[in-house]
């Protein structure tokens, strides 16, 4: 208990599914959180089951102004910000031969504007509160390749190397920047992960979205204060290769 006691943490895309259990988990552990994202009503709902710690704000990522009021929503509530979890993210599905520009630019927006905007905006509250954590949630599919969601792919590679290269520049202000690559997760992204394929993966299971939080609450803490530049993955070793051995 009390990891991150009386640190203040904005999470975009908090209203369900990963952000949503970031949130619940990060209370638990004495923060302030703010959740940012574009579903008002299961944000407003989840923030006033949470309590007095915890606020709602709509949050279009996507606009830079948008983070601004948000990062000055924080501030009069709670006080500088100590963490950002960039966790908001879309996907779309199309064969690479029908793919268009119009469904990479609108994955791009969201999972990597998205996040570059959320630093730029959080970056100078941070700098006043003499440092911080960004964690930026990426994905399996930003360290190996699959079909089908070429925009997905484009964008969650781009955040590891973005945040890598923002690391760089933002270490002399005690600020640190990671990425956090979930694998095949339980959430309604997922549609709850009825339909995913375990046989690939060395644990044969597919998370849920409590070991993703988990992963985040370190990076977000001072326990991991010597860390930055890197990238956490999560994903029942399905990166570490293949898995599927039969019956064997």
């Amino acid at each position: 208990m009390n990891r991150l006691l009386n640190k203040i943490v904005l999470i975009s895309g908090g209203a369900r599914g990963m952000g949503a259990e970031e949130a619940r988990l990060f209370i638990s552990e004495g923060a302030k959180v703010v959740i940012g994202d574009l579903r008002v009503e299961e944000g407003q709902q989840l923030a006033q089951r949470l309590g007095n710690n915890a606020e709602f704000v709509k949050l279009d990522v996507t606009k830079q102004e948008n983070w601004e009021a948000t990062i000055a929503l924080c501030e009069k509530k709670f006080g500088h910000i100590n963490v950002l979890v960039n966790n908001a993210g879309i996907n779309n599905y199309a064969m690479f031969e029908e793919y268009t520009q119009d469904q990479l630019k609108q994955v791009l927006d969201v999972n990597l504007f998205g996040k570059f905007n959320g630093m730029k905006a959080v970056t100078q509250s941070m700098k006043a509160s003499g440092g911080g954590s960004i964690v930026n949630i990426s994905s399996v599919a930003g360290i190996t390749g699959y079909p089908f969601i070429p925009g997905y792919c484009a964008s969650k590679w781009a955040v590891r190397g973005m945040s890598k290269s923002v690391a760089l520049e933002l270490g002399r202000y005690n600020i640190r920047v990671n990425s956090v690559h979930p694998g095949q997760i339980k959430t309604s992204m997922t549609d709850g992960g009825e339909d995913m394929k375990t046989e690939h993966i060395a644990m044969k299971c597919v998370g849920e979205p409590i070991d993703v939080a988990y992963g985040v609450l370190f990076l977000a803490s001072d326990e991991s204060k010597f860390i930055t530049g890197t990238e956490l993955i999560i994903d029942g070793g399905e990166t570490a290769g293949q898995a599927n051995w039969g019956n064997t």
